[in-house]
């Protein structure tokens, strides 16, 4: 009984994965924008992160290209196909920020596709140039604060195809920590499913200037 209750919680909890999540198998994508400033303030700087040096002038980085069910998420599945080297992940680090997160992705989220490595890299690349960056945000060069839904409709404006219900924005305390946009599994744009609904509830987020 008390195995059957575990199987139960597990099966019931979106984003958990399970011996179900099959390389492969899902429905959607959602890509990750993260605002470099924000995870540099937050967690970046004590790492000296590349990314975060001054005169880097990054904005929004990659922070993942996801797949998606329509209801929660599969992680860290089986897959036939071979890891990246450290050179194919250090490759992205001028869209991801750095190789390390790269492999994290790939680790978590790419094998779960069911595409090579070098595939998935490659569809990561390809969908972070499909979504225009708002001129308003490339070299931010102050701070601002502005309400999570201005961020949206900036995004929408640049990008005329996203829906309404087909970006989030997510906060971080007070701090913007990311842009999320979802894609179909040929990267058209489309619905997010409800659970990735989950706009920052705060009136209002700081954007620190790009360094």
């Amino acid at each position: 009984m008390k195995y059957l209750l575990i199987s139960l919680i597990l099966t019931l909890m979106p984003g958990m994965s399970t011996a179900e999540d099959r390389a492969g198998e899902f429905d959607y994508y959602v890509l990750s924008l993260s605002w470099s400033p924000s995870w540099c303030r937050a967690t970046g700087d004590d790492r000296n992160a590349d990314q975060c040096r001054r005169g880097g002038d990054i904005d929004f980085v990659v922070h993942g290209l996801w797949p998606q069910y329509e209801r929660g998420w599969p992680q860290d599945c089986r897959t036939v196909e071979r890891d990246p080297s450290r050179r194919e992940s250090q490759a992205m680090a001028d869209i991801m920020g750095s190789g390390g997160l790269a492999w994290y992705q790939w680790k978590k989220h790419g094998r779960c596709t069911g595409l090579s490595a070098q595939r998935y890299y490659s569809l990561t690349r390809e969908a972070a140039q499909i979504v225009e960056i708002p001129e308003a945000f490339d070299d931010l060069d102050r701070d601002i604060t502005l309400p999570p839904k201005v961020v949206e409709d900036a995004f929408i404006e640049t990008n005329p195809d996203l829906t309404r219900d087909g970006i989030t924005v997510t906060c971080q305390g007070t701090a913007l920590q990311e842009v999320r946009i979802c894609l179909t599994r040929d990267l058209q744009p489309r619905d997010c499913a409800p659970d990735v609904r989950r706009d920052c509830s705060r009136d209002r987020v700081l954007m620190e200037q790009v360094r």
